[in-house]
């Protein structure tokens, strides 16, 4: 006796009850937990059958069979109640159920049991679904979109060959990087608009920093200027924001040359720590009282143009970080991290990260440029903050990031090269 055939009929049994358990709860009356545990049964028997007989006809006829009761069940049920539910998602799910059967037996289990797990997680988060589509913007969809543009239209069709001087420009390198970013921002934009708009001050701070460190600050600099009670709040979410920005330096290297992040995490997240105890010291100085801290609704993280735009930048900076150290050596290429991380420290992480990659950066410098690009964009926020929002806001910030910047350039100069995981 083959046991695994009774491990089958188990697995297709259990299916069959949870997601039968879901549609009885609906109150349906063509297909509840008896029927879909039948189905179930009926497509892994079939299953059998096609197997121990050889016949690849079996399995078909008993499907269309199925197809056809289901036709003839929703016909009479037209036909008796003029309210029916005329939508088709129990026939297909129970279709479906008839096909897992079949597939546990033909193909492979685990597959099968992912597809029935998540056909009844499916089934049974409709209304929370449909709610969620429906606090959807255009500019929402345009994201969604947008992103499914770039990344499975755009991305596959580019050559993956370098071009141009220097031999570092690969197309479909650099639109991946783009979608990187793109999907980083996406994310986090989505988990705001599943959030909602209070989402209290931690909250804010740490999904501006996943969407955008810098919109952050320039959204709440202006929104101090005109709510003066938020200065504090603002300045400790511009720079929760900001430590996590470093979070997400980190979240790029580790994709592009995850080898590699143990020799460059440790300084990044001593850095990140000097900016989390900065943010706990402003934690304690906002007043309570104060509770206007919702945070600015984003703008689309996913435009085309804003993604040309990037993918462009970044391919100018991997130009520019090949040919600095080709003509001018390694302590040139500080010049341009700095420079490059005044208005984008994700173009120059990346760039950087694909150099070392190639094995054309030390490890030991690379992190170290990584660095001082986010201190150079941690200095430029902090003069938008400065230009855009109130005096107090600017001491605010001036001390916070100073200490910051001070920290991050003590590390770049003492950090022995033997300290890393």
């Amino acid at each position: 006796m083959d046991y695994s055939d009774l491990t089958t009929l188990g697995i297709i049994f259990g299916l069959g009850l949870l997601v039968g358990l879901q549609r009885e709860r609906k109150v349906q009356k063509m297909a509840g937990i008896r029927t879909f545990t039948l189905i179930g049964v009926l497509g892994t028997v079939t299953g059998f059958m096609t197997r121990d007989f050889e016949n690849p006809f079996i399995l078909p006829i008993f499907g269309i069979a199925l197809a056809a009761l289901l036709v003839m069940a929703n016909v009479v049920n037209l036909k008796n109640n003029d309210e029916a539910n005329a939508g088709q998602t129990t026939e297909v799910a129970a279709l479906l159920m008839f096909a897992l059967g079949a597939y546990l037996v033909l193909g492979n289990q685990v597959i099968a049991i992912i597809v029935g797990g998540a056909m009844a997680i499916l089934l049974y988060v409709k209304e929370k679904l449909h709610g969620l589509i429906e606090r959807l913007k255009d500019k929402d969809i345009s994201a969604i979109m947008t992103f499914v543009g770039i990344s499975l239209i755009v991305l596959p069709i580019l050559p993956n060959e370098t071009y141009g001087p220097l031999d570092v420009l690969n197309p479909n390198n650099i639109w991946l990087m783009v979608v990187l970013i793109v999907g980083i921002s996406v994310t986090g934009y989505f988990i705001y608009k599943f959030l909602g708009k209070k989402t209290g001050i931690i909250s804010n701070g740490i999904l501006g920093g996943i969407i955008s460190s810098t919109a952050t600050t320039i959204s709440y600099a202006r929104r101090a200027s005109k709510v003066k009670s938020v200065n504090t709040i603002a300045a400790f979410i511009i720079t929760v924001a900001s430590a996590i920005s470093l979070v997400r330096v980190l979240i790029e290297v580790g994709v592009v040359i995850p080898n590699n992040l143990p020799q460059i995490i440790l300084p990044l997240l001593v850095e990140f720590l000097i900016l989390l105890i900065v943010s706990i010291f402003l934690f304690y100085l906002i007043n309570k009282e104060q509770k206007d801290n919702s945070m600015p609704e984003p703008e689309n993280p996913a435009q085309f143009k804003s993604a040309l735009i990037f993918g462009l930048l970044y391919g100018l900076i991997l130009l520019a970080v090949a040919f600095t150290k080709k003509e001018f050596g390694n302590d040139a290429l500080y010049a341009v991290a700095i420079i490059s991380g005044l208005t984008d420290v994700d173009a120059i992480t990346l760039s950087l990260s694909q150099l070392i990659k190639k094995g054309n950066l030390d490890t030991s410098l690379g992190w170290k440029l990584i660095l001082l690009a986010s201190l150079a964009n941690l200095l430029f926020k902090g003069v938008m903050a400065a230009t855009l929002g109130t005096k107090k806001l600017a001491k605010l910030i001036a001390v916070c990031f100073g200490i910051s910047i001070c920290s991050g350039l003590l590390i770049i100069w003492l950090w022995p090269e033997s300290w890393h995981f």
